[in-house]
């Protein structure tokens, strides 16, 4: 995980010029398929902290594109709310993986 929050820290400083929508589907995209990859039952944790993590990185790029920034908590957490997908966790334990598609008997016998 640090290694991706590196990787997308050094993309949120170099892309911090862009408008905000921009931005915000880039990051939603990263997000997303992080989610996709890594939303198990048992690792809710670890999802929501690398959305956090990238919250936190954006946030702090995006005071630093003027030195006369208003960007509040309050507005970032509008931004985020309508930008950034909510963590989610696969819930039903054995139906979150597709069922195998075997005819008759399984060829693991």
């Amino acid at each position: 995980m640090r290694a991706k929050l590196k990787m997308v820290k050094d993309q949120i400083m170099r892309r911090r010029h862009l408008p905000i929508p921009e931005q915000g589907r880039w990051l939603a995209s990263v997000i997303t398929g992080h989610q996709r990859y890594y939303a198990v039952p048992g690792n809710y944790d670890a999802v929501h902290a690398f959305r956090t993590q990238v919250t936190w990185h954006w946030h702090r790029a995006l005071r630093r594109r003027s030195q006369k920034t208003r960007l509040t908590w309050g507005r970032m957490n509008r931004l985020v709310a309508r930008w950034l997908p909510q963590p989610a966790s696969c819930t039903r334990t054995r139906r979150c993986a597709s069922p195998p598609h075997t005819q008759g008997r399984s060829p693991v016998r």
